[in-house]
């Protein structure tokens, strides 16, 4: 086996946390990847990988191994992509949150279509944050944390939490001046916890009672939806406040259709990233559309915090 599939055969290895797995997807027997691995660690001296009876997971001088490993073979990929002159061709499946992907990834799916002839393009929406290798996921859009340190990202713009209302509802109810004075108000939620738990910002800096920890108090929602077009719908029709992602309310706030609350408590942002499977063999067509998508990605409006003039 020569350095630089030593190294590929390495970095599989740790992405797909298992022996076995890793020898699947490279078409070798788990008996010659044990064995390529122990060779390895063998002549660098040091243990690369723990191994537990459940899974396996790199030791800290494997870490530094895999980062190196990485790149060089990022590098190799990206020379030989230049000498081979590969054609951009075939499908592409690319996944996206229902929301973005409508508004943002789509028309660039399009747009990709009309620079390239020979390339076919998947566009599977959904809020799930689906699994690449499982689903033969080329290229998806993930908002938020990565916990998975095997997938490659690359940062293309970053969104926020807002709390919203439609002008109507708080000529009504009144606009709440802290987390607090959502006791005395409708609230609209999604169904999952993620979108049942308001947490704020700062509190102890005007947040008032009942926001100590940062925990909104209880909350009355007679309204409950896991589809964020109809919370959006709902909160434009004056049904209560709702927290919803800023690109997903960008053109309601710009029209004034809704109204921007608790400014001052808002989270830090989440990053929007575009993240496949690893460098290793990746199709000119991958690389391509990342480049193209990241370009326009990047162009697009950012809601930046504010203060609150109250």
């Amino acid at each position: 086996m020569d350095r630089l599939d030593e190294l590929a055969l390495f970095v599989k290895i740790v992405e797909e946390g298992s022996l076995a797995r890793a020898a699947l997807r490279l078409h070798r027997s788990p008996p010659a990847v044990t064995r390529a691995l122990a060779a390895l660690e063998d002549r660098i001296g040091v243990r690369l990988i723990d191994r537990t009876t459940r899974r396996l997971a790199p030791t800290e001088a494997g870490r530094a191994l895999l980062e190196r490993a990485r790149l060089v073979l990022g590098e190799y990929e990206a020379s030989m992509a230049g000498l081979a002159n590969v054609p951009v061709r075939g499908v592409l499946r690319i996944a996206a949150p229902v929301q973005f992907g409508r508004r943002h990834v789509a028309p660039i799916a399009t747009r990709f279509l009309d620079r390239f002839a020979d390339v076919e393009i998947e566009l599977l929406l959904g809020d799930r944050n689906v699994d690449l290798i499982d689903e033969a996921i080329d290229v998806a859009v993930r908002i938020g944390q990565l916990p998975d340190s095997s997938l490659v990202a690359r940062p293309v713009g970053e969104v926020r939490r807002l709390w919203v209302a439609s002008p109507g509802y708080l000529e009504k109810r009144g606009t709440p001046r802290g987390p607090a004075d959502l006791a005395t108000h409708n609230v609209i939620l999604g169904t999952s916890s993620a979108t049942q738990d308001w947490t704020f910002a700062g509190a102890g800096r005007g947040a008032g009672r009942g926001s100590a920890g940062g925990k909104a108090p209880k909350l009355k929602s007679r309204l409950r939806v896991d589809d964020v077009e109809t919370r959006l719908r709902a909160a434009r029709a004056g049904r209560g406040i709702a927290q919803l992602l800023s690109y997903q309310v960008a053109d309601d706030l710009a029209s004034g259709s809704l109204v921007r609350l608790f400014r001052r408590h808002e989270s830090p942002p989440l990053p929007v990233q575009l993240i496949t499977k690893d460098r290793i063999h990746r199709a000119p067509k991958i690389d391509a559309f990342i480049d193209f998508a990241a370009k326009r990605l990047l162009a697009l409006p950012v809601i930046r915090p504010e203060k609150e003039t109250s």
